[in-house]
């Protein structure tokens, strides 16, 4: 399956450079993949559209505060790191720069010296392994957090004026690399009206990489290897799913990460906690085991966010959605506007069993 089935026109002045002053405030393009009608809502109305009984999955990881700005010891030159994740041998997988000039044993230190980094290995295509050294009594999770910044996806130029803003507001337990963005737009009062519809809410972690933004490389899709992410599936998400599957209702994920997170879980054919790492990669021709409707944001052109969407809903579906929303001029990207990708109650029979 060629990738460049999944381009279409994206006008760089439809990329968010900032979020709305508002959360809720956006425009949603909400899709019926039965009907194949699309209409022009706003995000406020989602509570409307959903039905008490169903269950709304949302991934409550929080970035790290990974973008590091030093110097390189010796030159004085500056080099900047971006953490993606520990690893078990206690170093960590970053994105360097200048790479060119980062060689193994290269020393970066940040904050006069409160941080060091050393090059342990590097791996290709901006990837090194580091050694991350400090005298902080809090150690290097809490010298991370102290001297970094949060890492915003490479089309968004403008600074972020308050760095929480990249954060949702259920997020907690510092990891990913960029925010699970369809969250974004959830506000305390969003989440009390869902509740006193008497939707079901879960929460699962799946710690995001920045593959998430990167378009696919390769000339056929199922050639494309995804980068393996942290998932964490418990107890009480497998319950609330099973039980909103007994009574037809449908499972929401809110955003493709909770998507990927689920399907995840489900691999052996039962839904059931999860703990691990995931690197499944979804792309047409998958069958969805969990997922009866997806909220999400818009995607890059040719990126495996866009393609697994297509899997959802149908590549043709999808490609109309987006015609429509450029038309519309609508906001795209981490910071723009939400997409619904929604089936009826009782489209299908559950796909798998649930614990």
């Amino acid at each position: 399956m060629r990738v460049d089935l999944f381009d279409y026109h994206l006008p760089e002045e439809l990329i968010a450079q900032e979020p709305l002053e508002d959360r809720e405030a956006s425009r949603m393009l909400v899709v019926d993949c039965e009907s194949r009608v699309i209409e022009h809502r706003t995000f406020r109305e989602l509570p409307s559209l959903v039905e008490e009984g169903d269950c709304m999955v949302f991934n409550e990881s929080r970035v790290r505060k990974a973008r590091l700005l030093g110097v390189k010891e010796g030159s004085g030159g500056q080099a900047e790191l971006l953490l993606l994740r520990p690893s078990e041998d206690g170093t960590w997988e970053a994105l360097a720069r200048p790479y060119r000039r980062l060689r193994e044993g290269s020393r970066i230190s940040f904050g006069a010296g409160e941080l060091m980094a050393e090059i342990v290995e590097r791996r290709g295509e901006g990837l090194v392994r580091v050694r991350l050294e400090t005298g902080l009594a809090g150690g290097v999770e809490e010298a991370v957090e102290r001297l970094g910044e949060v890492p915003l996806p490479p089309y968004i130029r403008a600074r972020l004026k308050d760095p929480e803003r990249y954060q949702t507001v259920f997020a907690r337990g510092t990891g990913s690399a960029a925010a699970p963005t369809a969250g974004l737009h959830f506000t305390p009062a969003t989440l009390k009206a869902l509740r006193s519809r008497g939707v079901r809410l879960a929460f699962l972690r799946l710690e995001v990489s920045l593959d998430t933004f990167r378009p696919l490389a390769c000339r056929e899709v199922e050639e494309h290897r995804m980068h393996s992410e942290e998932v964490e599936v418990g107890e009480e998400v497998c319950r609330r799913v099973s039980a909103a599957r007994r009574e037809g209702k449908r499972v929401i994920a809110v955003g493709t990460t909770v998507a990927r997170a689920l399907e995840s879980a489900a691999s052996s054919g039962e839904l059931r906690p999860f703990q691990g790492t995931t690197d499944l990669f979804i792309y047409p021709g998958y069958r969805f085991r969990v997922v009866d409707c997806l909220l999400t944001n818009f995607h890059l052109p040719r990126s495996s966010l866009l393609v697994m969407v297509s899997a959802f809903a149908g590549r043709e579906l999808v490609l109309e959605a987006y015609r429509q929303a450029v038309e519309q001029g609508y906001r795209f990207l981490s910071f723009g506007d939400a997409c619904y990708f929604h089936y009826p109650h009782g489209w299908r029979p559950p796909a798998i069993g649930f614990r």
